[in-house]
């Protein structure tokens, strides 16, 4: 493996590790978010059913409505571009056939396996 290598497998890892954690203020990371809607670079893809802040684990519970029916998606919190507040509007960086084709979430189990956290870091920061 060459400098070069390595060096993207640093920067791999260290994506997929940032994955889990807000970029917006803390003052926007703290806000209720439950409820919000929360829009794709491309539309709408559904409201906020849960959120947490855990460190190095935060993410959002988004159920999908009418858009994947009966489907929720997990959002690592690295994905939220923007909060507005006014609007209560989530906004994040990726379009809706990225987020329908990340690994399928599934409610009773998802939230606490790390092998479906590992593939989805690794889906999202990866792209």
């Amino acid at each position: 493996m060459d400098d070069r290598q390595r060096a993207e497998g640093r920067n791999r890892d260290i994506a997929v590790a940032d994955i889990w954690a807000f970029k917006t203020e803390p003052s926007l990371r703290a806000a209720g978010l439950v409820g919000y809607s929360v829009e794709a670079t491309d539309g709408g893809i559904g409201k906020i059913d849960e959120a947490t802040e855990e460190t190095g684990r935060s993410h959002l519970i988004v159920d999908t409505g009418p858009w994947i029916f009966g489907k929720k998606v997990m959002l690592p919190a690295g994905v939220v571009d923007r909060v507005d507040l006014d609007t209560e509007t989530v906004f994040v960086n990726r379009s809706k056939d990225e987020i329908k084709d990340a690994p399928e979430f599934a409610p009773d189990r998802s939230r606490d396996d790390e092998e479906y956290r590992n593939r989805l870091g690794g889906y999202y920061g990866g792209l």
